[in-house]
């Protein structure tokens, strides 16, 4: 089977890499350390310096994980209600098609028990130096017209602009956030005190800076 070109959904890696790396500055804004665990987007830690990887979890049961190396970019996603669950399957394994086409330098960096990689509904990939991100063609006859193994869901987690996010924020975090600084983090400007006590007042700035610093 041939790779299928993927979606006009997906920025180039690069505007994707620096993307992830605002949303999780911005998730360590509104949440403290304490409270990680309600950060939808952050950076997963790589003691060796090797990856640059980040997870997206909606907090129900349905996680995302993108990971940069100098072999491309890699995206496995796992949403708890597709049918291309493994869970879903009379012995649990991922479903044929998702892995199979993905190339073995790429699919190799999910290795790391961090990145779950067994629950998986979905990959797509994008090769260095390629133009195009692709994805294997799965093979699940039975599956619902539609099921796309929360990709399309799961990549709506990635908002393309900051008004995207001030509206997700809303709801997630129950606080209207102002639009103008998250304007201001999604054009690349300097996260400092000043900034991080503007959007999220109640937060230790000092400490939110530190860990922002440390994101690279």
């Amino acid at each position: 089977m041939s790779d299928q070109v993927m979606h006009e959904s997906l920025p180039d890696v690069e505007v994707l890499k620096g993307r992830l790396n605002i949303l999780a500055a911005l998730g360590i804004i509104m949440s403290s350390e304490d409270e990680a665990w309600l950060r939808v987007h952050s950076k997963v830690a790589d003691p060796e310096g090797l990856l640059c990887a980040y997870r997206v979890d909606n907090g129900a049961g349905d996680v995302m994980f993108v990971v940069f190396a100098d072999e491309g970019c890699i995206i496995k996603g796992f949403d708890h209600e597709s049918y291309l669950s493994p869970y879903a399957r009379d012995e649990y394994e991922v479903w044929p098609g998702v892995y199979d086409e993905v190339p073995q330098g790429l699919l190799s960096l999910l290795d790391d028990p961090a990145f779950e990689k067994d629950d998986a509904t979905f990959c797509v990939w994008c090769e260095r130096d390629d133009a195009v991100w692709k994805q294997g063609a799965v093979e699940a006859e039975d599956a619902e017209d539609g099921d796309d193994g929360g990709f399309e869901f799961l990549l709506g987690l990635l908002f393309p602009t900051a008004e995207d996010y001030v509206v997700w924020a809303q709801d997630y975090y129950e606080e209207e956030l102002p639009v103008q600084a998250i304007e201001c983090v999604y054009a690349g400007a300097t996260i400092d005190e000043a900034a991080i006590a503007s959007i999220n007042p109640e937060r230790d700035a000092p400490a939110a800076l530190r860990e922002i610093q440390a994101l690279g």
